[in-house]
């Protein structure tokens, strides 16, 4: 059986937050203390990425004199632009942005900014797609975003448009290898922290090797399951985990193979030659509270 590439990757797993904002846009804690929130919290990294408009200044927060020794912070902002076929503002998540990224000119686009980010470097990612109805013709134009959130807790907890599963399965059985994020999108204005992070496999909790990390995929999403390893076989999959009640390889289509049963720690799922044929497979482990963690998808 082969490991799967997020957990064969050498270096070992850090806990973090990619998406949060601050009083420098419309968040309700300043910068420092939102970076001390999620260190006393036990995360080992966060982006502060607040809202890169003009009304705010543009603003790329200026995180490094809030890292310590266990505790560091990757410059980025949630950038916008018009717009998508709906009609509404681009929303697009882009971490490891430089200082003095260019602000947004108003002819620019959501796609041409999207790629702006790329070029400068960037881990881009399109956020919070059930929140605002983002489209499969919406993600196609942007086709160098390395991922989509699976889960925001703040659209979540808020207005119970948090999941982005319908997007992301769409362009999965289109072929499209994106990968998954789950993430908090806290504001501070209600309890919306903590209720979705990423583990990032890396050789170091520093923002050069995250970043490097987040852009390969080697990482997965949670709401608190731990995925400790998953390993793929010709025919079958093997997943550890903490304590889950639903263990379960999700396909192209209706493809799945579940075992459920209370407080498995190892399942082994058999891949039918029809799950095969589908092209893809991701694992989502859900607790017997319901929090889920989820991997990257793996391509057969």
């Amino acid at each position: 059986m082969r490991a799967d590439p997020a957990f064969a990757a050498p270096g070992r797993f850090f806990k973090g937050n990619v998406h949060t904002h601050s009083t420098r846009s419309d968040g309700a804690r300043g910068p420092a203390e939102v970076c001390a929130t999620y260190r006393e919290a036990g995360y080992d990294f966060l982006a502060l990425t607040d809202h890169f408009q003009a009304k705010f200044g543009f603003p790329i927060v200026d995180t490094r004199p809030w890292r310590t020794e266990g505790f560091t912070t990757i410059l980025g902002a949630e950038v916008h632009a018009p717009a998508t076929a709906l009609g509404e503002t681009w929303h697009i998540l882009a971490v490891g942005l430089p200082l003095d990224f260019a602000p947004t000119p108003e002819a620019e686009s959501g796609p041409q900014l999207a790629q702006r980010c790329l070029d400068a470097g960037a881990f881009v990612a399109l956020p919070h797609p059930g929140w605002y109805a983002l489209s499969t013709t919406d993600a196609a134009t942007i086709p160098g975003a390395h991922a989509v959130e699976i889960y925001n807790h703040t659209s979540a907890t808020r207005i119970d448009r948090g999941d982005g599963a319908y997007l992301i399965d769409q362009l999965l059985a289109e072929g499209r290898r994106v990968n998954l994020l789950a993430t908090d999108d806290a504001h501070f204005h209600s309890d919306d922290a903590f209720g979705g992070w990423l583990m990032v496999k890396a050789g170091a909790n520093e923002p050069g090797a995250l970043l490097a990390a987040l852009k390969a995929g080697h990482f997965y999403s949670t709401q608190g399951p731990m995925i400790e390893a998953i390993h793929w076989g010709e025919d079958s999959v093997e997943v550890h985990c903490s304590p889950a009640s639903t263990v379960a390889v999700l396909g192209r289509g209706s493809r799945s193979m579940p075992a459920i049963a209370p407080g498995q720690t190892r399942v082994v799922l058999p891949l039918a030659p029809r799950m095969l044929e589908g092209g893809f497979g991701r694992i989502v482990v859900v607790d017997e509270a319901g929090k889920k963690a989820w991997s990257n998808a793996y391509w057969f």
